[in-house]
Order: C-alpha cells, then structure tokens, then sequence
C-alpha cells in the first residue's frame, strides 16, 4: 500500500493555518491526492455545506463535532470510513442533537463525497 504525502509549504497547512515548529506533511490514504483535498476545502466551506455544522476549517460546533483533531465519535477515522460517514450520514449521533443527513443534505457527487472526505482526513491527521 502506497500513500501519498500532502506537500504543503512550511508555513500554512491545509486550511492556510500556521504549522506547528517540526510539523510534518501529512500522509494521506492510498489514492488520495492533493487536488482531492483542495477541491474537497472548497466544497466542505462552499454553500455552507459542511462548515455550517462542523464550523470554518472543521472545528466543530454546537451541532455538530471538531474534524481537525484524532477524536472521532463514531468512525475510526480512516479515510473509507469518512467517505461511509458522508455517503449515508449520521442519523443517531452519540454526543450532538441534530443527525447528519446524507451526504451532508446537499446533492454531493460520489467524487465530491471523496474530495470532502479526503480533505476532512487531511485535517485530522
């Protein structure tokens, strides 16, 4: 299994965010690319489609979980889990109120469902 590695210049990562001292690229799942995970960025904060719920750069909010961390609520986290999560959402969360719809209520492509969770992986790492 080969994965790809996230190049990002020294000073911003994903998101345009500072990089911790000695951070490294991240590695990302096998057939992942960079492009995946900058056109998923987009749509994930585009039309408030994933943003609204899980908040600008997935921090999280009151309805929905952080993505940007190694925490994960309901899935381990591996890239095919997230493209599961996305494709048929979440309709019992464990710690929020409001259940997430497939593919996030909006009508994602299956390629755009991969691209969003390709860069929602990218940021947990």
């Amino acid at each position: 299994m080969v994965a790809e590695v996230l190049e990002l210049p020294e000073e911003t990562g994903p998101t345009g965010t500072q990089l911790e001292d000695g951070a490294q690229p991240v590695e990302l799942s096998e057939g992942v690319t960079q492009e995946m995970v900058a056109v998923g960025e987009q749509i994930f904060g585009g039309a408030g489609v994933c943003f609204a719920c899980h908040g600008a750069g997935g921090a999280g909010g009151p309805l929905a979980p952080a993505l940007n961390d190694t925490e994960w609520l309901n899935i381990d986290g591996s890239y095919d889990a997230i493209v599961q999560t996305v494709t048929t959402g979440v309709p019992q969360p464990k710690q929020f109120s409001a259940p997430m719809p497939p593919r996030g209520g909006a009508p994602l492509t299956d390629e755009q469902v991969r691209q969003v969770a390709a860069y929602v992986y990218s940021i947990s790492r």
